[in-house]
């Protein structure tokens, strides 16, 4: 494995979303009859997927179903919670997607008839496909915690699908007095995003040292272990010293048994109560409803793919991407979605060119903000491996630990940068 410097991941992607340096290639294929592909879910992974396959065969009727009119990325809402950002610079409509010719469908998908090829939205509608790609992100599992439900949600904001929950949770700690905990309950794996939990406690800890210095931070974790945790703690002692105390899965039991909103508290596994003036509690999850309903999951929730071509192992005929695949080797990231749906569109392609999907590889990267000028990062590069069970790591790069103040500070330039090029790669 050799170590990729950002200038080299940088130039290598042309500072963009992954493109088709690390995917298999978009030849424009012109095919001899018109043919029909469904795109379930407008997020990271779907947006992207309908996009590639018009671009690389105008012919293909692309038909992307979508139930919200606006997109709130879930990749920098965390800084919209600290403050940093207004909601409404992380929404974004589909006029660009419907730009490029792509029939933009906003109702929800309800039901796949895999078998007659068809996709039914609750407004009645059925739309045909030759192939359907499913990108329907996660789904949150209530049950999972006692006492935890939609309701108790609107009291301890989970704030995991960026929009109404993510300005719930910003309200709340505007409106917390000084001195008061904020909880957070981060899940066990897998779940979307692994360094987001950790993200978040320092852009709430950057706000409480700002505005309300004698408010503290505790972390219930489900996990030992966490994306990018060395870079994480190194940063919570440099900046916020003494306002954080996270507690790991060993001494939580594997983190928290129950809530009960009249209290404003949650109990570990372990029995311990713990009280706050705002707790965000996020639970474990599952790939999003609509996989469920057309037979995509397995026992674990999730969808196991074909690794080169994401087509469904359970379904023919039908890929899933994003976080709701098993894409074993990849995080469940925005950019992971977006490569996935790369790789995907180039495989849908060729296979209704009747042609044979060539061998993908994949590229990931992660920005974190600790802070307005400190930020971290993690890239790499992976390919398929030889028996194509698993997505190989084969480069990649790490923020230093020893990074310079100055570096710190262009990480954070880089992540805005990051995040105006996946927003284009999405809805422009």
């Amino acid at each position: 494995m050799t170590t990729l410097t950002r200038r080299g991941f940088l130039k290598a992607t042309g500072g963009a979303a992954a493109v088709g340096a690390f995917g298999i290639g978009f030849p424009h294929i012109a095919l001899g009859n018109n043919k029909n592909v469904v795109v379930i879910g407008g997020g990271a992974g779907g947006a992207v997927a309908a996009k590639q396959v018009k671009m690389a065969d105008s012919s293909i009727n692309v038909t992307l179903i979508e139930a919200n009119d606006h997109h709130y990325t879930c990749f920098m809402s965390n800084e919209v919670i600290g403050g940093g950002r207004d909601i409404e610079t992380i929404r974004h409509g589909y006029d660009g997607l419907a730009g490029h010719g792509i029939n933009v469908v906003h109702a929800k998908a309800t039901d796949v008839d895999t078998d007659g090829r068809t996709v039914t939205t609750d407004d009645g509608s059925t739309h045909a496909y030759d192939r359907l790609i499913v990108s329907p992100g996660v789904d949150l599992k209530f049950d999972a915690i006692e006492g935890y439900d939609e309701t108790a949600a609107e009291v301890m904001p989970h704030a995991w699908k960026a929009g109404p929950q993510t300005a719930l949770l910003r309200e709340q700690l505007e409106d917390m007095d000084d001195g008061g905990t904020f909880i957070i309950c981060p899940p066990g794996n897998p779940f979307r995003c692994p360094p987001g939990p950790y993200e978040r406690i320092c852009q709430v800890a950057h706000y409480f040292k700002e505005n309300k210095p004698k408010s503290k931070i505790l972390v219930l974790d489900a996990k030992d272990k966490f994306s990018k945790m060395g870079l994480f703690t190194q940063g919570w002692e440099r900046r916020y010293d003494g306002m954080i105390e996270w507690v790991s899965g060993t001494d939580t039991a594997g983190g928290i048994a129950s809530i009960d909103t009249s209290t404003m508290s949650v109990t570990t596994e372990f029995g311990d109560t713990h009280n706050g003036a705002v707790i965000n509690v996020i639970p474990p999850q599952h790939a999003g409803q609509i996989a469920h309903t057309a037979g995509l999951t397995d026992d674990s929730g999730w969808c196991p793919v074909h690794l080169g071509t994401f087509e469904s192992k359970l379904v023919p005929g039908v890929h899933v991407i994003g976080d709701a695949s098993i894409a074993t080797g990849l995080p469940k990231s925005g950019y992971a979605a977006n490569s996935e749906a790369k790789v995907c569109a180039a495989a849908v392609v060729a296979m209704l060119a009747d042609a044979e999907p060539g061998t993908p590889s994949y590229v990931n990267t992660c920005y974190s903000l600790i802070a307005p000028d400190y930020g971290i990062s993690v890239a790499a590069v992976y390919r398929l491996n030889a028996d194509a069970s698993k997505i190989d790591k084969v480069a990649g790069g790490l923020t230093p630990s020893d990074a310079s103040d100055e570096m710190l500070q262009r990480e954070v330039q880089y992540a805005y940068s990051w995040y105006n090029n996946i927003v284009a790669d999405m809805f422009a």
